[in-house]
């Protein structure tokens, strides 16, 4: 009888990669989910990317292009904080560095849900995050509910 091997999809491979990736990824603060706009040039130096950012009615958006192609876009409240964080490309982007505070949650979180058709979502009361994608075309959002602006839709936060 022929010998069976354990053999796993491409997605769990794909959401193995990432967590190791974040989580052996130097520990840096800045600018982050639920930080102040001012520091966000500070995490385009450590993400080193360049910034563009786009003025919408209520809320900011900074936009950072990485070296390796992925696009991070950082939402921040007029007068407030970052509420929202949102990538695509071809690689994750440093999770911790994005996440902030909200990393240890997520981890915590992640490993104890279930990853279905190449997509994690994770619905808390006080974090939201949507992970999906495979190699080399990846998209994430992550924000906090309670500080989205007034009027702002989640469905604009991409």
């Amino acid at each position: 009888m022929p010998r069976q091997f354990f053999t796993i999809d491409d997605r769990v491979i794909a959401l193995i990669a990432a967590l190791l990736a974040t989580l052996l990824s130097p520990s840096i603060a800045s600018a982050a989910l639920g930080e102040p706009e001012s520091s966000i040039q500070g995490d385009a130096a450590k993400f080193q990317g360049a910034v563009n950012s786009i003025e919408h009615l209520t809320y900011r958006v900074h936009e950072i292009a990485l070296p390796s192609g992925t696009v991070v876009r950082e939402f921040v409240a007029q007068g407030g904080g970052v509420f929202a964080v949102a990538w695509h490309g071809p690689a994750i982007p440093n999770l911790r560095q994005a996440l902030g505070r909200y990393f240890d949650n997520y981890v915590a979180v992640a490993k104890t849900t279930p990853v279905s058709q190449r997509r994690m979502d994770i619905n808390q009361a006080d974090l939201v995050v949507h992970v999906a994608g495979h190699m080399r075309a990846f998209t994430g959002l992550a924000y906090l509910p309670q500080a989205i602006p007034s009027g702002v839709s989640v469905g604009e936060l991409q």
